[in-house]
């Protein structure tokens, strides 16, 4: 049996959508296969291990019972590392280096496409290199903003046209992300992707559907079935994905063409492949409404794992079922650590 540490919380703006993910993937492990340890990091960054519930572990309640513990002598507890943390310090390249420097067999994408895929912006450079279809964008930082909000949103007219998507380059689940129709609203929006990012990416709102698959595999990498999200919100920000009571809608399969379907999964690969993505990621489009053209918008390394999440939905819709998912991701992060270790 394969002693699995299931690793939840983390010092991210996504904290609390890590511990509902993570306590959805606890009651889904194949007990008989796998025996899972919790390792939950606080926001303040403080790692403890618990032994509770995994109710606990949904409504924020673990930390009261939970236990300090040293991150470095996980290998002495688990096999293999599972993270299901969201965003900044866990699904950024940062916890996965402590993986390699421990010498620790883990699920998902390694230090370079995890940090890759993090940053919107970087992304956005390497799936332009790889030729894939992106959004007009732009890149300004904080301190530009500061020293002169005027020269700054100045440039952003010039380049991208309202109305706009305003975005923290590193934060996933549509933290801190929103839509100016104007200056006034671009100042705004501004200012709140600043509150988590000092590199904010700027990209032009085009009038689409979004629609979504699922890759996973390391070097034949495997795609879902298609689907599409029917935000309750002008666009499916934080708010709609997580809170807004089930009126934001998921539709697997989208109501799409064969050859729309054929090309979105192409594409998906391809973002996949370009920034050596393995294990597991979800890769998130635009189909615009006007001209039937796809473009790529994000890769998210570690997606949202909760019971009506879209990741494990649409492995569902192509015949896999939650505990496999589990452990076809186990058994590819095996299958890269292993093939690591015979260079």
């Amino acid at each position: 049996m394969i002693k699995i540490g299931v690793l939840f919380g983390g010092k991210s703006g996504e904290h609390e959508i890590s511990l509902m993910s993570a306590a959805s993937v606890i009651n889904a492990l194949d007990k008989t296969k796998f025996e899972p340890f919790y390792f939950g990091i606080t926001k303040t960054g403080k790692w403890k291990r618990f032994e509770g519930k995994t109710e606990a572990i949904e409504n924020g309640d673990w930390e009261k019972t939970a236990i300090d513990f040293n991150p470095g002598n996980l290998k002495e507890v688990v096999d293999f590392a599972l993270p299901i943390l969201h965003g900044p310090y866990g699904e950024d390249g940062t916890i996965q280096g402590l993986f390699e420097m421990l010498d620790i067999p883990y699920a998902g994408c390694g230090v370079l496409a995890s940090s890759a895929a993090m940053d919107k912006a970087i992304a956005k450079d390497i799936f332009a290199r790889a030729g894939l279809p992106i959004c007009k964008h732009t890149l300004i930082f904080t301190e530009e903003f500061a020293a002169d909000s005027e020269a700054v949103v100045h440039k952003v007219e010039r380049e991208v046209p309202y109305p706009v998507f305003v975005k923290p380059a590193n934060m996933g689940s549509s933290v801190g992300i929103t839509k100016a129709k104007d200056r006034e609203g671009l100042y705004a929006a501004i200012e709140e992707a600043a509150r988590y990012d000092r590199r904010i990416v700027i990209e032009e709102g085009i009038d689409c559907r979004e629609l979504e698959t699922g890759v996973i595999g390391n070097y034949l990498p495997q795609v879902a079935e298609v689907g599409e999200i029917l935000p309750s919100a002008e666009f499916y920000d934080y708010k709609a994905k997580y809170f807004d009571g089930g009126q934001s809608k998921i539709c697997i399969p989208a109501d799409i063409s064969k050859e729309t379907k054929e090309r979105i999964q192409e594409i998906a690969v391809k973002a996949y492949s370009s920034l050596d993505c393995a294990g597991f990621a979800r890769v998130d489009l635009f189909l615009e409404k006007e001209t039937d053209k796809i473009y790529i918008n994000e890769i998210n390394t570690i997606p949202g794992f909760t019971k009506f999440s879209m990741f494990p939905l649409l492995w569902a819709a192509a015949s896999v079922s939650y505990p496999e998912l589990i452990e076809r991701i186990v058994n590819f992060g095996y299958e890269r650590y292993n093939a690591k270790n015979k260079r």
